[in-house]
């Protein structure tokens, strides 16, 4: 039996989401290796995405962002795409607050601090204050001896005396410039955002440090010494900095997905 144009237009209504990017890419004359070139991404990911192969292309956030990539590119209305893929939407991880202090410890705590800045203070002002004292009084005494009158015969006697011969010593030896300070590099892992990015870093004790989404100019900083592994993905909005500088983040990329490790000495490894 043949099928009504009517039966057609519902079938590609109730299409899956990969059969939607295989006729829409077939209508306009597209192969595979095409797609991947314009899309810099791997063929295979391609034909994962048109045959819902959603376990080949790692956590949703990213999934969702291929098929909206492709989407874009073959002129399909991204709404319907994803209202259309099984994929649910990845939600940051709600941060909830552990730490409650009780409020006569809070006030415990802020006299504790006044107190320690009133000692601070009086150790650096009564030091200050004796050593004023000390210098007045040494000024008192000069101008005591200055005003005690002076025996001149005893001033002449001591300008006729010569005075006695100084030898100075000239040295050859050249003088050693000071070295300049080394610059002290900073230990901590720099992690900036220009679009949305996916982000998990783990702890040295295996703790999850942060996980989640970041959104367009976000900041994060995490000591070195506190970091096992990071993890991020959509690379080309991500910038990384450890003690040594930048770091090459799309050199290191599998699937537009970076792994890294920290070494010893706070330097980001790439992973496997």
């Amino acid at each position: 039996m043949t099928a009504t144009p009517h039966s057609q237009q519902n079938h590609q209504e109730f299409a899956g989401c990969g059969d939607r990017l295989r006729r829409a890419r077939e209508a306009a004359g597209l192969s595979l290796d095409d797609v991947a070139s314009r899309l810099k991404m791997p063929a295979r990911v391609v034909k994962s995405l048109e045959d819902e192969d959603w376990s080949r292309l790692g956590a949703p956030v990213f999934v969702r962002g291929q098929v909206r990539s492709y989407s874009r590119l073959l002129g399909l209305a991204t709404t319907t795409m994803m209202d259309a893929l099984p994929v649910a939407p990845v939600e940051p991880a709600k941060l909830v607050s552990r730490v409650h202090t009780p409020k006569l410890q809070w006030w415990a705590e802020q006299l504790g601090r006044r107190l320690v800045y009133i000692v601070l203070t009086l150790s650096l002002a009564i030091p200050a204050w004796v050593a004023t004292q000390q210098h007045l009084s040494r000024d008192v005494g000069t101008v005591a001896a200055l005003d005690t009158p002076v025996d001149q015969a005893e001033l002449r006697k001591a300008a006729a005396q010569p005075a006695p011969p100084q030898t100075l010593v000239a040295s050859m030896a050249p003088v050693a410039a000071a070295a300049p300070a080394p610059v002290a590099k900073s230990t901590d892992i720099v992690l900036r955002a220009s679009d949305k990015t996916w982000l998990e870093v783990i702890a040295q004790d295996g703790s999850i440090l942060e996980k989640g989404l970041l959104s367009e100019g976000d900041l994060r900083r995490y000591p070195a010494a506190q970091v096992q592994r990071i993890k991020v993905g959509n690379l080309p909005a991500v910038t990384l900095e450890d003690r040594n500088g930048p770091v090459q983040v799309s050199a290191k990329a599998h699937t537009n997905v970076a792994r890294f490790t920290v070494s010893s000495d706070g330097s980001l490894v790439a992973a496997d």
